[in-house]
């Protein structure tokens, strides 16, 4: 089990003992747990209990605990509390928003268990007499039960991608016959709706399934599923291989607009014999790259080795696992020649933000960490930034003499996100004008397949950007992806350039950056147009640009 996986038990323990009343105490310090071991810099399962039980904050009985999950898989007491839960209350816990209270009063109350019960009783106005909801507070909760029925069986890519190719290394040595990826992993969908694997076997679906233990055909609905995610396998031979990845993992306008191709080798050799440049999957979203003036950019879109540098990355200063010294070294490894740190503000006292004291006491150490690296001859730079919360009237939380000193600010949303469209694209579009703002973070602040996006009127914040050379981050967290890709062509058009950030919170999440170049490709964005595609040179002018 990862540090992750281990979090979630205990996060979901607090709730479900917070659910039966259970001690606050033990609650709370359940819901503790989860915070401590998501920081953890080293895996548990790499860790002997007397380490585990030298962590600042884990107590001996989490320690035991954590020694019972990573031997059994299972908490024993979980399951008790599980064992008295009914499952659809279980599910209700897990939907963001609904705490257990309110789990709690709609059970007691209602006799609802479970989230479609509770759906209904919003579309029947049941809620808004009930203690510590009304119309508004249902109104929201409806709207998130329909966000999380609309989610169901779907993946992140991130998350899919790595499920795919564990079930073709297991499927490829079990069977003998040649698997791949296509469909929308190949494609590099931020979300996955099903693993679409091509493969040159004549297995069944059924014949599959009894070969691997998490492989499982589902008679009824007749289709197979792998970790309670859908597969659909696609059956070719040689002849028809290329031709079959081709269809498999492309959108059918493009395909259309594509016309009459044919069966070649290689798929590159079909557009090859078309007169046509090869393009990659994740391009082919619809006919539009098909047109001449987007043709001729496949070859220059934004790729992997292009990215110079690490924007937007979070140390112990506020939430983030690693130290600033740490993260340097991991950027330094990886071949990136900057970082900026950029990490929260003093309004976000949930991440522990930081007062103008602690920031000083940041700057110092950027300077002396700079300082080291230029006496050891080495071509990297941090640089001083910080995520500065957007307050609801669109002003940043430092005064202008403190983001004065900073080399940028980006500006983002973090509280008070129940807003309708007007609200946020005003308080975005004020954020936007303010004079320090270089970079506006994670635009609608969604979290994907969890929490929707607050709305905005893109055109309006992506004219504001262009209007005040403002950045707009494209914010490479799998659990985000936000601006969307599909609003990046009207920025770049309007003159806005992009920012490929991990907003990473530990060293590990600097590879997150990945994603964010997989839908910006998607999005065809040149080297030219993407902010951390800059040398440190070039990085420097635009700072010193405004």
């Amino acid at each position: 089990m990862t540090n992750k996986d281990i979090a979630k038990v205990f996060q979901f323990l607090g709730k479900i003992m917070e659910l039966h009343d259970e001690n606050p105490f033990k609650t709370r310090s359940y819901s503790n747990a989860y915070i401590t071991i998501r920081k953890l810099p080293h895996p548990l399962s790499q860790m002997d209990i007397t380490e585990i039980n030298e962590i600042p904050g884990i107590g001996k009985a989490i320690s035991e605990k954590i020694q019972e999950l990573l031997t059994t898989g299972t908490l024993q007491t979980l399951e008790k509390y599980q064992d008295i839960t009914p499952i659809g209350i279980q599910n209700l816990l897990r939907i963001k928003g609904l705490g257990p209270k309110k789990v709690k009063t709609v059970w007691n109350e209602l006799e609802i268990e479970s989230p479609g019960e509770l759906l209904y009783a919003c579309n029947e106005n049941r809620l808004v007499a009930l203690k510590g909801f009304g119309a508004k507070t249902q109104a929201q909760l409806k709207a998130q039960l329909e966000y999380y029925f609309s989610s169901q069986g779907k993946l992140h890519y991130a998350t899919a991608e790595v499920l795919a190719l564990e079930l073709i290394e297991v499927l490829e040595s079990i069977s003998g016959s040649r698997f791949d990826i296509t469909g929308e992993i190949r494609r590099l969908m931020p979300i996955i709706n099903q693993i679409e694997l091509i493969t040159d076997g004549a297995e069944s679906d059924v014949e599959l399934s009894t070969l691997i233990e998490d492989l499982f055909y589902d008679e009824e609905k007749e289709e197979l599923r792998y970790k309670d995610c859908t597969v659909v396998i696609i059956r070719s031979d040689q002849d028809n291989w290329a031709l079959d990845l081709l269809e498999s993992s492309s959108d059918s306008a493009f395909l259309d607009a594509l016309g009459n191709y044919q069966s070649a080798e290689e798929e590159e050799d079909i557009f090859e014999e078309m007169g046509l440049p090869y393009i990659p999957p994740e391009m082919r979203n619809d006919a539009t790259v098909l047109l001449e003036e987007h043709l001729s950019k496949v070859g220059q879109v934004i790729d992997y080795k292009d990215i110079l540098g690490v924007i937007h990355n979070h140390s112990t200063y506020s939430d983030g696992v690693n130290t600033i010294s740490e993260m340097a070294h991991a950027c330094q490894l990886s071949g990136y020649s900057y970082l900026v740190m950029s990490d929260h503000s003093k309004s976000a006292f949930y991440a522990n933000g930081l007062s103008i004291e602690r920031l000083e006491q940041q700057w110092v150490e950027i300077d002396q960490l700079n300082k080291k690296l230029q006496s050891d001859r080495k071509d990297f730079h941090i640089y001083k930034s910080i995520e500065s919360d957007i307050l609801s009237n669109g002003s940043l939380d430092y005064p202008d003499d403190i983001l004065a000193e900073f080399d940028l600010v980006i500006a983002s949303i973090h509280s008070n996100l129940k807003m309708d469209i007007d609200k946020a694209t005003t308080r975005l579009i004020t954020a936007i004008e303010n004079p320090h703002t270089r970079i506006l973070g994670h635009p609608t602040g969604r979290l994907l397949l969890s929490r929707e996006g607050y709305p905005i009127d893109y055109e309006k914040v992506i004219d504001a950007c262009a209007a005040n050379d403002v950045v707009i981050e494209l914010n490479a967290n799998p659990n985000r992806l936000d601006m969307d890709w599909k609003w990046i062509p009207y920025a770049t058009e309007r003159g806005v350039m992009i920012s490929i950030n991990p907003d990473a919170h530990s060293t590990s999440g600097i590879s997150d950056i990945v994603y964010g170049v997989h839908v910006a490709r998607k999005a065809m964005l040149l080297k030219e147009h993407c902010l951390n595609a800059l040398n440190k040179d070039e990085f420097d002018k635009w700072i010193s640009s405004k």
